[in-house]
């Protein structure tokens, strides 16, 4: 029986992949939080790997606080960089396979067009930095891997965009939402399904793919949506980013080409609208 080690097991995907794990009893589930896998301390993890020995990694842990990234640049390339080269190297040495997640902000946002995986990346953040750090790294220490670049990712679990728009429009009688930053969600149900749809593919092709569900929409349509499901009576206004200034700057365009995983795993993709409808369904 294949042992598949999950890590960052508390996140959104990592939870997902916990609900759809019993559906794939063939596998022998290791679900790590930061407890059990350390990204952040390298001598420790390396001891972890070994006591596991996984024959999949799904790196779905990271740093991902994008804003405190500014000013904690060393613990995020610690984690977003260093552990992932040392996981790849562990993946190349023992044979195991690898799958690792990363972000669109390892883009600049100055394109017009859907952006494919062999786009230009230019982070403008040091989050975005550390995570091109990482994707970089990872190639080069393991050239099996596969690295899935994802985008506004929500999900029922821990925090996200759409559980807070849900918040504040229980709390509030209106809010304001910036209207152009451009790009799509991804329902992290639908990416952890891909992942293991790309474990029981027959293919194993290395290199990096885009995943995020189907529609080209802004933060401000995409809270429209939220207010439309969930019928809610708060008032949603569109604001620029510049009226919203965070410590982070933030790609104004990132939208993902998907054709090339489409085409490789032969994978159909959801609209956003199709599975955020799920997040209301009681």
């Amino acid at each position: 029986m294949k042992k598949i080690l999950v890590t960052g097991a508390s996140g959104q995907l990592g939870s997902e992949l916990s609900v759809l794990s019993s559906k794939y009893p063939q596998y022998e589930w290791i679900f790590a939080d930061r407890n059990k896998i350390t990204l952040d301390n390298l001598e420790l993890l390396k001891v972890q790997l070994n006591e596991i020995n996984p024959n999949i990694i799904l790196n779905c842990g990271a740093y991902t606080a994008v804003d405190k990234a500014e000013t904690e640049k060393e613990l995020a390339f610690t984690i977003n960089h260093l552990a992932v080269e040392l996981i790849a190297k562990y993946a190349f040495e023992n044979n195991a396979k690898l799958i690792h997640i990363s972000t669109d902000y390892v883009f600049d946002g100055s394109s017009s067009i859907a952006l494919n995986e062999d786009a230009e990346t230019n982070p403008i953040n040091i989050y975005g930095e550390s995570k091109r750090s990482g994707e970089i790294s990872c190639l080069k220490a393991n050239p099996n891997s596969i690295i899935i670049r994802t985008s506004w990712v929500y999900s029922k679990f821990g925090n996200n965009f759409v559980k807070t728009m849900q918040r504040l429009m229980q709390e509030k009688e209106s809010i304001n939402v910036v209207n152009d930053q451009i790009g799509s969600p991804t329902y992290a149900a639908d990416l952890a399904q891909a992942i293991i749809d790309i474990l029981e593919s027959s293919e194993w092709v290395p290199g990096i793919y885009n995943y995020s569900n189907e529609g080209e929409i802004s933060w401000y349509e995409f809270a429209l949506s939220i207010k439309e499901l969930g019928e809610y009576n708060c008032n949603v206004g569109g604001i620029p980013s510049a009226s919203y200034p965070t410590p982070a700057k933030r790609p104004e365009f990132s939208l993902l080409d998907k054709k090339k995983i489409k085409e490789v795993y032969s994978l159909n993709i959801p609209s956003y609208k199709e599975s955020l409808k799920k997040i209301f369904i009681k």
